[in-house]
């Protein structure tokens, strides 16, 4: 996504593009991998030291709400963030923590009668188990029990 893109994205959602808004979401929009917050601000803040540990995480949370980016929840870690580009769902490796994307699929919707008076937003899938790196190492340690 380039420069313009990513503007008109960014006001499009309602959100004025300042510099460091502008920051997040082209470091988010440049990589696969789904960074915590902490990893967001060094990365930004090295390019642009004005931008506070502050300012970065409001940003954050303003993205997550204009749905322009994802908030990944970790079991017992940080936060993982990733901007919404393609659809998709994320496998989750317990052992390090590592969050990858997943091909979409449509999941189906519960029934309208079992949300009461909830409105549902979205469905998705968070895949939990052993990465690719990690299920090997996992094999060779019970192997060697």
């Amino acid at each position: 996504m380039d420069a313009e893109a990513i503007k008109r994205s960014l006001e499009d959602s309602g959100l004025r593009c300042t510099p460091q808004r502008y920051a997040v979401m082209a470091f988010l929009m440049g990589h696969t991998k789904h960074p915590t917050a902490a990893e967001i601000f060094e990365a930004v803040n090295r390019v642009d030291p004005r931008c506070s540990r502050a300012t970065t995480y409001n940003n954050l949370r303003d993205l997550v709400r204009a749905g322009l980016v994802r908030e990944v929840a970790v079991e017992g870690r940080a936060a993982r963030f990733d901007a919404k580009g393609m659809r998709h769902h994320h496998f989750i490796c317990d052992h390090c923590g590592d969050v990858e994307d997943m091909e979409w699929y449509n999941v189906p919707r519960p029934a309208s009668g079992s949300l009461g008076k909830r409105m549902l937003r979205e469905c998705e899938v968070i895949f939990r188990g052993l990465c690719a790196k990690c299920a090997p190492r996992r094999s060779r340690e019970l192997g060697s029990q």
